[in-house]
């Protein structure tokens, strides 16, 4: 776990890119969800900043 904020502080690509699928997913998850609104009304938002933060972390140091 420490290796994981270690490797958020220091720019790599690895640690970051697992955020922003994550980010994604979450953003997929709460579009197919039929119950809540705000989670809906969010879901894009979510799910286009993580396909942002993984095009720009594409480009970071392994």
């Amino acid at each position: 776990m420490t290796a994981f904020f270690t490797g958020l502080i220091r720019l790599r690509r690895g640690p970051w890119e697992m955020l922003a699928t994550l980010l994604i997913a979450l953003g997929v998850i709460m579009l197919m969800q039929p119950f809540v609104l705000w989670a809906f009304t969010w879901s894009f938002v979510v799910t286009l900043v993580g396909t942002v933060m993984f095009i720009i972390t594409s480009h970071f140091p392994e």
